[in-house]
């Protein structure tokens, strides 16, 4: 795990890159803040774009964290208790704002017809009525550790998460493939394409409703919905280990992996499950932390924590950050959007 920690030049150039684009833009997803907010990217403190840059560039690690970005938590309201539409200007714009503009030294953040109403930055707060679920809305149960959207081709390469809010130190955990240990046999097996992924929860999640209670489905989210449930009735199998053979990379989400496995590659399934439990760790977000998980290198999950949904729980925002986009042009409606349905 890497750490870099602002320092006060660091935060002063951030804040007046900031305050420029506060006043021209009150969200971050504007088409046009978008656009323009590589260019500020560019103009970050070198430090700083130094080490997200040997972040990507070596794959040394699966996991930064950038310590000090300002969070004054009296500004920031309640932590909500329900999904919520979009709120204009949000009430951690500052934040947002700086957030995408380190997360685009990685490359372009995207979004998810199917999740959160296709936004691209997305809230993470316990729900009490997901409370025991498997997605970023559950509090009560574990969530289990895996690699983001897991199912997709398109997954992202990079996981975001800034910490707004975390009260009872809840941890997530993380643990890198590099740090694993299987024997050839089961490598072998794993990096063979016979493996079954399903879906997981938060892309079968109903979106925003109108007026008289009915959801209201896009075309966009149609077409992507109908892509989860092909996926659901038929997964296409895939290697849980690709790339560089002695240094691979791993998709895996075991929890969403159950019951679509042939014998053997269930008992090879457990062997690498039980050896990345062996190399879990975890990292404690602070208000102001924002932590990068290189989604092809690392799992990730979360402790429990009692949540109390009165407005003082665990609050994070989230990015998905593709390196190329262009792998996602059929996928998305326009060369601009960043919403892959």
């Amino acid at each position: 795990m890497l750490t870099y920690q602002l320092l006060p030049d660091d935060i002063a150039t951030i804040d007046e890159l900031t305050e420029q684009l506060l006043r021209r833009y009150d969200s971050v997803e504007s088409p046009e803040f978008q656009r323009e907010a590589r260019i500020y990217s560019e103009e970050l403190p070198r430090p700083l774009r130094r080490t997200l840059h040997e972040f990507r560039s070596s794959e040394s690690t699966g996991t930064l964290v950038i310590k000090g970005l300002p969070v004054e938590d009296a500004a920031l309201g309640a932590t909500p208790t329900e999904r919520t539409g979009k709120t204009t200007p949000s009430a951690s714009l500052r934040q947002d704002i700086a957030f995408y503009l380190a997360a685009g030294l990685l490359g372009e953040p995207i979004g998810w017809a199917t999740q959160q109403d296709g936004r691209i930055m997305h809230d993470v707060y316990p729900i009490a009525a997901h409370e025991s679920e498997q997605i970023g809305w559950g509090s009560a149960e574990t969530l289990a550790w895996h690699t983001e959207d897991a199912f997709h081709l398109l997954r992202t390469d990079y996981v975001a998460l800034m910490c707004l809010r975390n009260p009872d130190e809840v941890e997530t955990t993380v643990a890198d493939v590099a740090d694993i240990e299987i024997d050839d046999e089961t490598r072998e097996m794993l990096s063979q394409p016979r493996f079954r992924i399903l879906p997981d929860a938060s892309h079968r999640l109903r979106g925003e409703e109108d007026e008289d209670g009915h959801p209201r489905v896009s075309e966009l989210r149609r077409r992507s919905l109908e892509h989860v449930e092909r996926s659901l009735e038929s997964p296409e199998p895939t290697a849980v280990l690709f790339g560089d053979p002695d240094d691979p990379y791993v998709v895996i989400d075991p929890h969403y992996m159950q019951g679509v496995q042939g014998e053997d590659e269930q008992r090879v399934l457990d062997v690498i499950c039980r050896a990345l439990d062996s190399a879990m760790t975890g990292v404690t977000l602070t208000p102001g932390d924002i932590c990068f998980l290189d989604n092809y290198r690392v799992v990730h999950g979360r402790k429990p924590f009692r949540a109390r949904f009165d407005g003082t729980d665990r609050w994070l925002r989230r990015l998905n950050v593709a390196r190329d986009l262009r792998k996602s042009r059929a996928s998305r409606l326009s060369a601009t959007s960043r919403v892959i349905y």
